[in-house]
């Protein structure tokens, strides 16, 4: 698990656009600023952010602090993947705000400045991971604000999230990304029946009624959770069959698709709604969107993005491709919509999927940057 862990927060560090290649003169004119840079080899970095903490020690030291802070918080929340894209837009918001222009790198007149700003934003924000009360002020989400927004709910999600990691914890790496996997899936259920998708920008005073629904919700995953007295088996990992061909079995599908390829460490799984579907006992056929948000950079034409994503993608224009000889890859936080047809099958116990990979797709778009 740890392992897993610090392979998360080494991209979470690392995680920006890829600057291009400067040239020796201008590698030999940052070392003249870096006392590191010779010593660490960080010419070898592209993107010009992790040049400067690779070659100061100032910044190192600070980057390893708030490494040390990203590993607490994810110590703390079973969704581990929501922190990732939120620290991942951060990252691109500090560049931005210090200076740093995607690929374009740092003039030498400007290191100083440059470095200032990055230890100064790299500081704040490691007081602020330290803080648990973060998790609730960067909830990005109308679950997670109303959750916030009442001590009682936001109480008893911490209990919920206490006990859900005692049982992962006992786990072994693969079966706990499955657990993972599952317990964001919950979430994704949770927000449908309490009507709360699509409602991240509505203001708090109107997702109210929602408020028992999510009372409800953390009162019976808890119980659950108990009730398995320290037996992780007994919660996660069951091959739970969906009661109906709906948007809840197609979620079931892609979460365990993802859960299997280890696609968590690139895309999250945002939403997941049904179109159509025909049904015919004992088969039936889902034709559903599902959205997810990049977490890490991929090559857009990939074994992941074909997996992962269903298809090739052209990230420029946003398109879903058969193929493409393209190497570009998905900079993180951006939105990939897939639309499908799920088949199913019937048993005794309910509605199974019988897809083991996303691919093909019958449609796809990129939104959310460049």
């Amino acid at each position: 698990m740890r392992l897993v862990v610090l392979a998360i927060v080494a991209i979470w560090v690392s995680l920006t656009p890829l600057a291009r290649a400067q040239t020796g003169n201008s590698d030999r004119a940052i070392a003249d600023k870096l006392p590191l840079f010779v010593k660490n080899n960080c010419e070898q970095r592209r993107d010009p952010a992790n040049r400067l903490f690779c070659g100061d020690p100032e910044l190192a030291a600070a980057a390893e602090k708030l490494s040390a802070a990203i590993e607490a918080r994810l110590s703390r929340l079973p969704d581990r993947l929501p922190a990732i894209g939120e620290n991942a837009l951060w990252i691109r918001q500090r560049n931005l705000s210090c200076g740093i222009f995607g690929q374009d790198a740092v003039r030498y007149e400007d290191i100083d400045r440059v470095k200032a700003c990055l230890l100064t934003e790299t500081v704040e924000r490691t007081a602020i991971l330290r803080d648990p009360n973060f998790d609730c002020l960067a909830a990005d989400t109308a679950a997670g604000a109303v959750i916030c927004s009442d001590p009682a709910l936001a109480l008893a999600e911490a209990e919920l999230n206490d006990e859900v990691l005692g049982l992962i914890k006992k786990l072994n790496e693969t079966e706990a990304r499955f657990a993972f996997a599952e317990y964001g899936r919950w979430t994704r259920q949770r927000d449908r029946k309490c009507n709360l998708v699509g409602k991240d920008n509505v203001p708090l005073e109107e997702l109210s009624p929602s408020e028992a629904c999510l009372a409800d919700f953390l009162s019976r995953k808890t119980a659950e959770m108990v009730a398995a007295k320290g037996d992780p088996k007994r919660v996660f990992g069951r091959q739970i069959a969906a009661r109906a061909p709906d948007t809840d079995a197609v979620d079931f599908c892609v979460a365990r698709i993802h859960a299997a390829n280890s696609c968590g460490d690139f895309v999250r799984i945002n939403r997941v709604f049904e179109i159509d579907s025909e049904v015919a006992d004992p088969q039936a056929l889902v034709t559903a969107e599902v959205e997810m948000v990049v977490l890490a950079p991929f090559a857009a034409c990939s074994r992941i993005a074909s997996i992962c994503t269903g298809t090739c993608w052209d990230p420029r224009s946003g398109n879903a491709l058969p193929s493409s000889p393209a190497k570009d890859s998905f900079n993180v936080t951006r939105r990939l919509r897939i639309q499908r047809t799920f088949a199913f099958q019937k048993g005794d116990d309910g509605w199974r999927c019988k897809e083991d990979e996303l691919a093909p797709v019958d449609y796809g778009v990129a939104g959310g940057g460049p």
